[in-house]
């Protein structure tokens, strides 16, 4: 169980919190680039666990796979990885990821008093420039959380080394998280991995006029130890890594305290779901419980 006493910030950790001009900026743009947030101890020790994960090292198992869980295996062979829940299988990642100044930043950029854990992805994208996979196409986060009733939550992109162009860095169309989306009767809860890189772009540069907007793409730029953050409806992507190392990072994708289960529904007006659905406890009232402590602890919570 997380205490009190776990979210408090050292003078040094609180000269790293957005600056009040640095908050209005996120909330421009949709993106942020932090401090120093993490040590050149902590990402090695990051990158020694998730070594160990790949190799198969668990703490735990989820009590049941849910039905669209990205697992990869090394029987997958050399394509883009991800594997979800890391934060809960593997105690060592857990304790570097769950650290209160990623909380306490991202309750300043969310305007929150209390920041949960609302899911984790672990990513290596090998330097196999032609591998389809490597390229991520344009998507933003909250096309997969319909069931999610708040609009506040954010992803931080934590890279274990720097992260540039040349390695695939993530890339944000500035802006776009302010845009109206258009009306689709496609049914955009599909991951963006079972989706046509043309189409999306497509989608993305149809919103872009129906918003008046151009579209902007920035890469961000991020040195190791500092986090990219950015809001929930804030397109991105990423191309191919043309490095000769691999790019690993760790998605933490995050909820404010006011987040809870809400009933949403597909086009088709099948009841749309997410992975958590199967995996949480339940509230009084028979909903998944998106605060459940072993699946979404809390990172942060009070006043700064």
């Amino acid at each position: 169980m997380t205490t009190a006493t776990e979210f408090v910030l050292t003078r040094a950790e609180r000269a790293l919190l957005p600056t009040p001009e640095e908050v209005a900026g996120y909330r421009e743009h949709g993106w942020y680039l932090s401090g120093p947030l993490f040590t050149d101890e902590e990402l090695d020790t990051l990158q020694a666990a998730t070594e160990k994960y790949y190799e198969g090292h668990r703490d735990r198992t989820l009590a049941v796979r849910p039905p669209r869980l990205a697992a990869w295996e090394p029987s997958h062979g050399p394509v883009q990885r991800h594997n979800d829940y890391v934060h809960y299988e593997s105690d060592a990642i857990a304790a570097i990821l769950r650290k209160p100044l990623v909380g306490a930043v991202a309750a300043l950029l969310a305007g929150a008093e209390e920041i949960r854990v609302f899911q984790s992805t672990l990513i290596l994208k090998p330097p196999v420039p032609e591998e389809p996979s490597n390229r991520v196409p344009w998507h933003f986060d909250k096309h997969y959380w319909h069931t999610s009733s708040s609009d506040d939550m954010l992803t931080a992109f934590i890279p274990f080394h720097d992260c540039g162009v040349e390695n695939g860095t993530i890339t944000m169309v500035d802006g776009s998280h302010r845009w109206q989306e258009l009306p689709s009767g496609e049914d955009s809860t599909r991951h963006f991995a079972q989706r046509d890189g043309s189409e999306l772009e497509s989608i993305l540069a149809a919103n872009a006029r129906h918003n008046g907007a151009q579209v902007r793409k920035v890469p961000i730029i991020i040195p190791r130890g500092h986090v990219s953050f950015h809001h929930c409806r804030t397109y991105h992507g990423s191309g191919a890594n043309l490095a000769d190392t691999p790019r690993r990072a760790l998605s933490l994708h995050l909820q404010d305290g006011a987040n809870q289960y809400r009933h949403a529904t597909r086009p088709d007006g099948s009841p749309a779901s997410y992975n958590h659905d199967v995996l949480v406890r339940r509230t009084a009232d028979g909903r998944p419980d998106y605060a459940d402590p072993e699946i979404c602890p809390v990172i942060w919570r009070g006043v700064l």
